[in-house]
């Protein structure tokens, strides 16, 4: 979900319209992955009006789960030959590494960052770039703790491969954490995807990893916040 900016004269809004603008823009909206986590706490908490404690502990529980499935407007920088983060978090890892063997793209090490999403994050995955959906490829493994290097390949991940109209392949791989217990991709093969468009989520802690081309100059440090679809990750060649 991304988020063009408004042309030059454009009409302002006035009166009620001109708040619940301010109000949509302001307040995220929701996630459709989010929304059972949502309505069932507030169920329970219509259902256990009359207990104070029910009622408190469902709005609760509701807050926070609209909270965790938040999913805001972003606006992606229009450079060309760039990559942008495709989650929110800390970049964890900027390194060399091999890309999953899932996506066949050789066994030679290429340029890795890691991002790594708290439980406070936002949890939608965005495309890196604008390109066509190669192989997406899901495979079963660990739940150990996303921080670690060897989750990577140790954990459950869900790996996707782009190429852009230039011809680049990039792949960005969705990886479960300690507590996270389900990945969502909502993109398949011959999808052709926007920069910064949301394609994923994970549920409650995670990792992301993006594999980029060799030549390609890597535009961030370790322990750097990214935000997605407006962090620049890298510069391709």
């Amino acid at each position: 979900m991304a988020r063009r900016p408004i042309p030059i004269g454009t009409p302002q809004t006035t009166g009620i319209a001109h708040v619940a603008e301010l109000v949509r823009n302001t307040v995220p909206p929701l996630h459709p992955a989010g929304i059972p986590f949502v309505v069932a706490p507030l169920t329970v908490a219509l259902l256990g009006r009359n207990r104070k404690w029910v009622r408190r502990a469902g709005l609760a529980a509701a807050g926070a789960s609209a909270a965790f499935f938040r999913h805001p407007h972003r606006v992606p920088p229009n450079r060309a030959n760039v990559v942008v983060s495709p989650a929110d978090g800390e970049v964890a890892l900027v390194d060399t590494a091999v890309p999953p063997a899932e996506l066949n793209m050789g066994d030679a090490p290429v340029p890795r960052v890691s991002i790594f999403l708290s439980v406070l994050d936002v949890h939608v995955q965005r495309s890196p770039v604008a390109g066509e959906v190669l192989a997406v490829v899901h495979k079963p493994g660990k739940f150990l703790s996303a921080d670690l290097a060897e989750a990577s390949d140790a954990n459950e991940r869900n790996s996707m491969l782009l190429r852009t109209e230039a011809g680049h392949e990039i792949a960005v791989v969705q990886i479960a954490g300690l507590l996270a217990r389900r990945i969502v991709c909502d993109a398949n093969v011959g999808d052709r995807l926007p920069i910064g468009d949301t394609y994923g989520l994970i549920r409650f802690g995670s990792r992301v990893d993006t594999y980029f081309p060799q030549g390609t100059t890597l535009m961030v440090e370790r322990g750097q916040r990214a935000i997605g679809a407006e962090t620049v990750l890298a510069q391709l060649p």
